[in-house]
């Protein structure tokens, strides 16, 4: 009996290291993790194949009649494409519910957090939990006026500024009252350049509040309801919208608010920023409330006196995917890997406990857990675990500290646990983040003269092409971190200068790419003479996935800079996901493309089984948003459609032809500013 269970094991198929990853010390922990016994996400990407017809987007399962599977004609679609379910929903339809129920879930997930945010918010603006503070009382006085909340009280005649925590509860009411309230539309979307409004306006596509998006959608694609694949679209735009200009933005801001709002500063990335004489903690999931006081706690002399006594030298934070991120980019706390490294932080034998709140959480932990002494510890009621050695502390925000001290001990407890041999590869880059609107403009313009005119005008002369959004999670059916990388550096090679959110940021952390010193080795002159001049790298990571929010407003802020057109739509911009896997990466695609930009994916999109329904998303959507989807596979290939359709832009501004370099006075500069 043993020597079949060993002819199994040897039978079984496992990933070549330097197949799965482009990473050096993923590779490492892939071949350890092989020789130990313990599968990964790496080893089941070959032994489990994707559903041909599922992943041509034609596979319904939406009522006990189904699943019905609309295999593509072995000879391809000629006229009429008569191909249906038992109730008669074609192709075209079945897909448009699988896309929108995609929209649907993504856009749920990241208001979810918003709303967490949202509530914690609250609390604090009505002094019920003292762990958290008001730490950016400025953002909080801009962001208030979006919500209709006014900053000044009329006294005696004169304007005053109203009490700070008054403005605080108002803003939290008003906030949170986005997800249900019973009339009117997302106070947010007003943000975006009025032309851009406008058309929303006009194709009935306002979001009324976040939550009945995502309910409408679950409606509408429920069995014998919406049939018509254009109008699923255009309630998948409403969710999507929501997400964007919504949930996402405003959980981004209250997080700025209540956490401080990101500034550039320096780090590291990769597993190597793990300590084999530390008590090593890896943080991982999106929601940043718990794992803010999780680095006050570790911060603590109580903490670190403590850990000292059990042997260690100090405690180390690590983050994964975008809980990790949101500490990168405030307290320089470095990211241990991206979304397919997950199990690989605990292969190391080096990580004392890995605390996971929500969203892209591997189940396979536990599982990889009990081969080693890590304590996995789930925080969220949403998000629990079968598995019996999994520890859940509940996250409370009014004993939040608390919480968080549990769980450092716990993880400083278990320091001397560990059984197997600590492997940690010694790799790891230096990397700049912390990117945001107001850095962005600080960069360019300095204190007093802030502005994102420094930006058009380097791209209206020529020296910066144009601009790149590239985002976006990890997927195992691709070669880990590959397309992120290779599309980045084509792009700034081309003088394209890339703003990165997401499991893209970190890899381009891993990879060197987020430093100013980059800019010399790996960009175009143009590019590289701005990065050096303003001292930023070519690629600015901006934090997290909800933090998509940012590109959209610093989008913005370029339109209202001037020279480059009056909407989103006109800028020489593009946006990419190359390495793309959750339903929250479509939400993010389909408000990208709403909002006007040419947004392309990677891997695979569920539309080719309807070619009727891939062309309205691929050409049609175009002439209704002035943004559209794409597919590309190859990374290099992807680049240059972007730097295309970025070139068809700067042509359309009549921007195209290299400006002559003048020496400007300040009175010249005047005249511009006056313009």
């Amino acid at each position: 009996m043993a020597e079949e269970k060993v002819k199994t094991a040897k039978a079984k198929k496992v990933a070549d290291p330097q197949k799965a990853s482009m990473d050096p010390a993923t590779q490492q922990m892939i071949l350890r993790a092989q020789e130990l016994g313990v599968e990964t996400v790496f080893d089941r990407a070959e032994t489990m194949k994707p559903c041909n017809i599922g992943i041509q987007g034609t596979c319904c399962k939406n009522c006990a009649m189904g699943p019905c599977r609309l295999p593509m004609p072995k000879t391809g679609i000629e006229g009429q494409d008569e191909r249906k379910g038992l109730c008669g929903a074609t192709a075209n339809t079945i897909a448009a519910r699988n896309f929108s129920r995609m929209v649907a879930a993504g856009a749920a997930a990241h208001s979810d957090h918003g709303r967490t945010v949202a509530e914690v918010f609250l609390s604090v603006a009505r002094k019920e939990t003292e762990d958290y503070k008001i730490k950016d009382p400025i953002k909080l006085m801009a962001i208030a006026p979006h919500f209709g909340v006014k900053t000044t009280v009329e006294v005696d005649g004169e304007e005053k500024d109203r009490d700070i925590d008054e403005v605080a509860v108002e803003v939290a009411e008003k906030a949170l009252a986005e997800w249900g309230k019973p009339e009117g539309e997302l106070t947010y979307l007003k943000r975006a350049p009025k032309p851009l409004y406008e058309r929303w306006k006009k194709l009935g596509e306002l979001p009324r509040n976040i939550d009945r998006e995502v309910v409408d959608i679950m409606h509408r694609t429920h069995m014998g309801v919406d049939q018509d694949y254009k109008n699923i679209v255009k309630q998948c735009t409403r969710a999507a919208l929501a997400d964007g200009w919504g949930g996402s933005m405003i959980a981004t801001d209250l997080q700025d608010v209540m956490f401080g709002t990101p500034y550039p500063l320096q780090s590291e990335a990769n597993m190597g920023v793990m300590k084999a004489d530390h008590v090593n903690i890896i943080i991982h999931g999106h929601e940043p409330v718990l794992s803010e006081m999780i680095v006050a706690a570790s911060q603590m002399p109580e903490m670190i006196d403590y850990a000292k006594e059990k042997g260690a030298k100090g405690i180390q934070l690590g983050g994964i995917c975008c809980t990790g991120n949101e500490i990168l980019q405030r307290h320089g706390v470095p990211p241990a890997g991206t979304f397919l490294q997950q199990e690989l932080a605990i292969v190391t034998g080096a990580c004392d406990a890995m605390v996971v709140d929500v969203q892209c959480v591997f189940q396979n932990l536990a599982n990889v857990a009990k081969c080693f002494h890590t304590k996995l510890i789930t925080t969220h009621p949403m998000a629990k675990m079968e598995q019996e050695n999994v520890h859940h502390i509940e996250f409370d925000e009014h004993h939040a500290l608390d919480d968080a001290k549990r769980i450092v001990k716990m993880a400083i407890d278990n320091f001397n646990n560990r059984e197997a041999e600590v492997m940690i590869p010694n790799i790891k880059s230096t990397q700049i983040a912390g990117f945001g609107v107001e850095s962005i403009e600080y960069h360019l313009g300095g204190t007093f003269r802030g502005s994102y005119y420094t930006l058009n005008d380097n791209i209206i002369n020529g020296r910066i092409r144009g601009i790149a959004g590239v985002v976006g999670c990890n997927n195992a059916r691709t070669r880990h971190n590959e397309a992120h990388i290779k599309l980045v550096k084509e792009l700034i090679k081309n003088d394209v200068i890339v703003l990165t959110t997401g499991c893209n940021g970190i890899a381009c952390g891993m990879e060197g790419l987020l430093t100013p010193e980059t800019a010399a080795v790996y960009c175009g002159p143009g590019l590289a003479e701005v990065c050096e001049t303003v001292g930023i790298p070519p690629v600015l990571h901006l934090g997290s996935c909800v933090d998509n929010s940012r590109i959209l407003l610093a989008a913005t802020e370029v339109v209202k800079a001037g020279g480059l057109g009056k909407d989103i739509q006109d800028l020489p911009a593009a946006g990419a996901a190359p390495e793309w896997m959750s339903e929250k990466a479509i939400s993010i695609g389909q408000y990208f493309v709403a909002s006007g930009v040419y947004t392309l994916f990677g891997v695979n999109l569920p539309v080719e089984g309807a070619p009727v329904f891939k062309d309205y998303l691929f050409n049609g959507c175009e002439k209704i948003y002035g943004g559209k989807w794409d597919l590309v596979a190859d990374p290099i290939e992807m680049a240059h459609k972007m730097i295309a359709h970025i070139d068809t832009k700067r042509k359309e501004l009549g921007i195209d032809k290299a400006r002559e370099r003048v020496l400007m006075d300040m009175a010249d500069r005047q005249k511009l500013e006056s313009a």
